[in-house]
């Protein structure tokens, strides 16, 4: 089973990435901002909850993201694998998230971590937020607190991987085809 973290700060091409991932290694994509958009759509208090802590540019608690990470999991057992886009986003998680696939007889295969400078990060926000209807996206304020966010709180998740041996930089600069092509020369060393 092929179980990769796809690691980088907002606007690294996260989401643009996993969609070709998933569809060349019939991976299942795993993304908590899409759990969250999902709940927040449905309007469940889970959706609610997540709403208060994304509206500060804060991180949701562990506790429930854990919970609905291993929801899917569970829900999804003929899965070749999954790629986790945008989580574990705390040393923390990543510890959790390594004993419960423990548990269910998995491992994460390996990390790979878009590096892409602050300044292309802000303006691919910036435009992303113009076309996803995104407010986290359109607000400077917002997009900085993001940013530091990452850099504070989840960047140290890359060294957690790193220590295990399961850590590889792409730069995440050039046109989404050759960041690809990194990305899957690296993958295809897992199998």
């Amino acid at each position: 089973m092929l179980n990769i973290v796809l690691f980088g700060p907002p606007g690294a091409g996260k989401g643009t990435q996993s969609e070709k991932l998933i569809e060349k290694y019939n991976l299942t994509h795993l993304s908590t901002g899409d759990l969250f958009r999902k709940h927040l759509g449905e309007g469940t208090e889970l959706g609610k909850l997540a709403q208060k802590y994304m509206n500060e540019g804060r991180l949701v608690p562990d506790e429930v993201v854990i919970g609905m990470v291993e929801e899917k999991i569970k829900s999804t057992p003929d899965s070749k694998g999954f790629i986790f886009d945008g989580f574990p986003r705390t040393v923390t998680q990543a510890e959790a998230l390594d004993v419960m696939l423990e548990a269910l007889g998995m491992k994460i295969s390996g990390m790979i971590a878009l590096d892409v400078p602050e300044e292309v990060l802000k303006e691919r926000i910036r435009e992303r937020g113009k076309t996803s209807g995104r407010v986290d996206d359109q607000d400077e304020t917002k997009i900085a607190t993001r940013i530091k966010v990452y850099l504070d709180e989840t960047l140290p998740v890359a060294g957690f991987y790193e220590n295990q041996g399961k850590l590889t930089k792409i730069y995440g600069v050039g046109t989404i085809d050759e960041i690809f092509g990194n990305i899957t020369s690296v993958i295809d060393q897992y199998k």
